[in-house]
């Protein structure tokens, strides 16, 4: 009898185990998940890793196994984020108001800014980054100079566990090494500017294009999107690199305007500044505005007053204000929230019948 009588209890706890396995309203016992516990402080946050492994206790026949909640993930705020920012230049105003935008954004909600200036040079933004890691920065938010040559620098950063967050312009190589690009739609902005020169040209001419720095993404994007929306009775009758700046966009248009004296009917400039140097050029050559019509891309206060003043007859925004964005895409990441990979910046059209009225409201 004695023997019998263990019988019923081995069968109680097969059928209870087995019902934890099959029935999702029982919960099995599982082994806690090791959660890293998180010292926080105004400056860094210092990631300290478990000493040891809980131990599981194995219930026995006569008792009832205790389930114990797993801890509760501490919850990151603003105040703890250190986000490094190795911005890649200050040649223009568009990239003075990306940098002010992150700057005034960080300021507002209490983050840690470390923020350097690359002169335009890849090799100064991956210093900058592998002293932001030796920092123990919480995030990296990464504007690149170009879009190669990244991976080295990026796996360093995997390495140490810190997310990367590509911003404005977009990279090739390893995309599973940086958490998310948030930036403008660049093929879109090519498509509306061949749309917005489709209306400025209705009977068809010839135009010139300056383009931005070759093997930048935005130059070969806004350059393919102009060309897929652009009408057949549209003859691009030159394209050069202007270099996103005004000094070489106004060496390029003279050029253009002694070359092709009274042929060009309009001209697609890849970003404002150096629409601001072809006006510079025209003026010089004697052209007055309008004469010759002007479609530019970025939306900053000078591309704003050339609207007004009637040199430019369309404006393609391109969103430099971008730090409200990326930080709150940083703050999820840490947090384990789940972020979209591309996330792209609000952006319109603008023309001069509206610019005098929203002039004022430009903050770039």
């Amino acid at each position: 009898m004695k023997n019998l009588s263990v019988i019923p209890v081995v069968i109680i706890i097969s059928v209870t185990m087995g019902l934890a396995a099959c029935n999702p309203t029982i919960n099995p016992v599982v082994l806690p998940s090791v959660t890293p516990k998180v010292i926080l402080s105004t400056e860094t946050q210092t990631v300290v890793p478990p000493t040891e492994i809980p131990t599981v206790i194995p219930a026995t026949a006569t008792a009832t196994a205790t389930l114990t909640p797993s801890p509760t993930p501490i919850q990151i705020t603003y105040k703890d984020l250190s986000v490094c920012f190795p911005q890649m230049s200050s040649e223009n105003g568009w990239r003075a108001a990306n940098t002010a935008s992150m700057k005034e954004t960080a300021k507002a909600l209490g983050i840690k800014l470390v923020y350097s200036n690359a002169q335009g040079s890849q090799k100064n933004q991956i210093s900058a980054i592998q002293a932001c890691i030796k920092q123990g920065v919480n995030v990296i938010a990464l504007p690149p100079v170009v879009p190669d040559g990244w991976d080295v620098i990026l796996m360093e950063a995997y390495n140490a566990n810190i997310p990367v967050i590509i911003m404005d312009r977009k990279i090739l190589g390893n995309d599973s090494l940086y958490a998310a690009h948030i930036g403008s739609d660049l093929l879109s902005e090519g498509k509306k500017a061949g749309e917005e020169m489709n209306k400025l040209l209705p009977d068809g001419g010839n135009i010139v294009e300056l383009s931005g720095i070759a093997g930048v993404d935005a130059a070969y994007w806004r350059a393919a999107g102009f060309r897929e929306s652009l009408n057949k009775n549209i003859t691009i009758m030159d394209s050069q690199t202007g270099k996103f700046n005004r000094k070489d966009a106004f060496s390029v248009m003279n050029t253009f305007l002694k070359k092709y004296k009274g042929e060009i009917d309009a001209v697609y400039a890849h970003n404002d500044d150096m629409a601001v140097g072809v006006v510079q050029a025209m003026k010089t050559a004697g052209l007055k505005p309008g004469q010759t019509k002007i479609v530019s891309v970025d939306g900053t206060r000078e591309g704003f007053q050339l609207l007004v003043t009637g040199w430019v007859q369309a404006e393609i925004e391109c969103n430099p204000m971008m730090g409200q964005q990326v930080m709150e895409m940083a703050l999820n990441i840490l947090n384990g929230k789940q972020v979209d990979v591309e996330v792209n910046t609000n952006e319109t059209v603008f023309h001069p019948e509206e610019a005098k009225a929203l002039l004022p409201t430009r903050k770039y």
